[in-house]
Parts: C-alpha cells; structure tokens; sequence
C-alpha cells in the first residue's frame, strides 16, 4: 500500500506538468510587425446601384471590428443611399434580406464626386499632397512592414472598371501597383476587386511584388447582382462580395487563410468563376492579416439564415428594376410612361449591338472573319491603350453614357479589338462612331 501511494505522489507533478487536451490553444495567426491598412471603394451612385455601396459599407464593419483603428481604414463612397428619397428607412443601409444595418459608424473621406480615378490612385500610393484639401485627406500611409488591403465595387468592362461617368484602367493600376512595390510602400497586398470582366484588371500583374487579387469574374465575363428586395425596390448585394464578407462574419479570421476564403468563394459563386491573380504563395496567410490588424483576436459571429440570392447580371440590373417598377405600378398613367422607358431601355440596348456590328463591319471592310473575330474575341489585355482610351471616351460621349445604360460595358471589348486586332487607326473609328452614334 505505501509503495503504491509512494509511485501516485511521483506521478503528481508529472501530471501536473503535462497540459490536457484543452489546454492547447487552436493554431492562431503570428502577429505581423507594421501597421495594417484598409481601402474600401463603391465607384457608382444612384439607387439603383444601391448594392456597391452596401458591399462598401459591411466591409466596413468587418475591418472596423477586427480591430485596425479607423485612422488606418479610407473609405471612398458618393454617400447617396442612406438618405435618398427612395429609401423607406433613413439613414440605414443593408447588405442582405432582414439584415442589420451596415451603413452606422461608416467612415466618409471622400464623398461625391470626390471618389475618381484619380484621388483612388493618389490615395493608394500614399500621396498625401495630391490630397491635402481633398475630403478627410486621408491617404494609405503605409511602408515597408505594412499590410494593405483593398476592396472595390462598381461596374466594369474589359481592362476597365467605372467610377460613375470615369474610369480606371488596367495599365492605370498596375503602373501604380507596381511604383508602390518599388517605394516600399508595403510588405504584402491583397485586393478583392467586384466589377464585371474584373479579371482583366489583373491580367499584367507580376507574381512577385508581394501582391495576392481576387476577382468577381473572369476577365472576358460579368459579375452578379443579388438579393433582390421588394420593400427597396433594388438589389441589396453582390454575388462575390457578400459571399466573401458573410464568410468573413463567421469565421475566426486567425485560423482562416486567403485560400480557404477563395475556394469557399469560388464553390459559392455560381454564377461567375471567381479568379485569383499575382502571388498566389500569399493566400497561406490568416485573413486576420489583412481584414484586421494582424495578431489581434477574432470574434466569429453568428452566421444568417439562408437567404435566396435571385442573383442577376449586374448589366441587366437597370432594365430588371425598371420593369419590376412597371409590373409594381397601380396608377395607369405612371404604369404607360414606366412601360415607354422600358421599351426605350431595351431599344438602346439593341441600338448598342446594332452600332458595334455596323462598326466592325465597316472598319474590316467586310471581311466576315474578321468582323466575327472583333464582336466576339474577349478576355484579352488591351495593347493600344491610346487607341482604346479615346475610343471608349468617344464612345461614351458620342453614343451613350455608360453610366446610364451599364449593359453598353458588356460591348467594349469590340473597340479594344478594332484597335489591337486590325490595322484601324484610331481617328477612323472614333471618326465613324461620331457620324453612327445617334
């Protein structure tokens, strides 16, 4: 008997000293040295593009709650929503059906026509001068142990994505993108781009500045509207966007990394094929490093009920919403002038086919296999940026506002191609747009 008391009183401190199961902390992200920095860009306005901002805005809450200080967090939105006169409930903005609402406490830097092409870049490079009297001025201050994040949504078309009646061009970004991996202007990038064709934003990223992107879609498709509601007369979200922000809304942020994100993304958004681009060795990292301020710990919350997403091409959204209005509309004299607008909505739509087909016809003399190579060639990376730029302005100016009618984005691979593909000079096509466009 004592000898067996003698051998329990030496396996005391062992036991002691030997942690239970429960004891071992799950695997958690290694705090990173330097700051952690967020961008966060919707480039549209107008209610019918209530979604982009309503992805700004939740994206919002995510980085705000996982702790990087609102110092360190730009957010650039034209701030029409929450109070338009379309809105039943003033000053709230949601980004799912029945969900909370995510517009509280936003940051607004840059309002209006504040949010360009231009003040975005200044921005994410850091240039403080470009900005001082500028909105808040805020810039993405960041150096060389600093982690960026990045996060867009607005329309896009090839090699392009809109901020409202401007754009951004690839070589636009990647030109900047790439000066700021030469200044040491951070440790490591990631950036979630939600536009139609967003793919071909990426297409020239070098995989070795330490940049990691994600797109909506491919470069030669579109990106998907979602969650329709009946009450607000729009669609609250984006098929990407709210798949990637409702992931990160449940998941501890320390143990997820930007791979298991991705492929939870991509399985599902159905309706686009979600791509990644750049340094894809990046997407080991935890989550946290990037939607928060790096070590610090993550608070899973509660994931919502399913929702229907009732997804759409984001370029048939305009002309969904108008005739959802008609099919709503009780009074007969509102119900035949919403009925005219959407005959004439569709008309330009068909218009846009008819100028692009007449366009290519005339500018490959005819040629049957070159016109059908310039319509349907997609996904390409613009070479004549010169070319292309003026014609889409042309285009835009002369023939229809994009902003207006979006669907005309899904068309602007044709003048890329007239100018890439054939020998057209560029005053001979924006010279035959002039004399067709109406």
């Amino acid at each position: 008997m004592m000898m067996k008391l003698f051998v329990a009183l030496l396996l005391v401190p062992l036991v002691a000293a030997f942690p239970s199961e429960d004891f071992f902390p799950n695997p958690q992200a290694e705090p990173t040295p330097g700051k952690h920095w967020g961008l966060l860009v919707a480039g549209s306005n107008t209610w019918d593009n209530y979604r982009h901002q309503a992805d700004i805005c939740h994206a919002y809450q995510i980085l705000h709650k996982n702790g990087i200080p609102d110092e360190n967090i730009v957010v650039m939105m034209y701030d029409d929503i929450a109070y338009n006169s379309m809105n039943p409930t003033k000053g709230i903005i949601i980004n799912r059906p029945n969900g909370p609402d995510v517009y509280h406490g936003v940051l607004k830097d840059y309002t209006k026509t504040e949010v360009n092409p231009k003040n975005f870049l200044h921005i994410l490079s850091g240039n403080k001068t470009a900005m001082k009297g500028i909105g808040s001025g805020k810039v993405i201050a960041s150096g060389p142990d600093d982690h960026v994040f990045v996060y867009f949504a607005d329309h896009g078309a090839t090699n392009l994505i809109a901020f409202q009646d401007d754009y951004l061009y690839a070589k636009q970004l990647i030109a900047t993108l790439k000066k700021m991996h030469t200044e040491n202007k951070y440790q490591k990038l990631v950036f979630y781009l939600e536009a139609c064709e967003s793919g071909s934003m990426f297409l020239k990223l070098p995989k070795d500045i330490n940049i990691y992107a994600t797109t909506a879609s491919g470069p030669d498709t579109s990106s998907y509207a979602c969650y329709f509601d009946g009450k607000l007369g729009t669609y609250l979200g984006d098929v990407y966007s709210v798949k990637w922000m409702e992931d990160s809304d449940k998941e501890d942020l320390t143990k997820e990394t930007l791979e298991a994100q991705f492929k939870i993304v991509k399985r599902e958004t159905n309706t686009s094929v979600v791509h990644q681009y750049g340094d894809l060795k990046l997407d080991q990292e935890t989550l946290i490093n990037y939607q928060g301020n790096g070590g610090q710990g993550s608070v899973p919350g509660k994931p919502f009920p399913p929702s229907p997403l009732n997804a759409i091409n984001s370029r048939d959204v305009p002309l969904d919403l108008l005739f959802r209005r008609y099919e709503c509309e009780t009074d007969p004299v509102q119900k035949r002038k919403l009925m005219t607008e959407v005959a004439n909505m569709a008309d330009k739509q068909s218009v846009v086919h008819e100028i692009l087909y007449n366009l290519a016809y005339q500018m490959t003399d005819g040629d049957a296999t070159m016109t059908d190579m310039v319509l349907n060639t997609r996904g390409r990376g613009v070479v004549n940026w010169d070319c292309f730029t003026a014609s889409l302005q042309t285009f835009s100016d002369e023939c229809f506002s994009m902003t207006e009618l979006p669907y005309a984005y899904g068309q602007m691979h044709v003048l890329a191609n007239l100018c890439d593909l054939t020998n057209c000079k560029t005053t001979e096509i924006t010279l035959a747009l002039k004399v067709a466009c109406p």
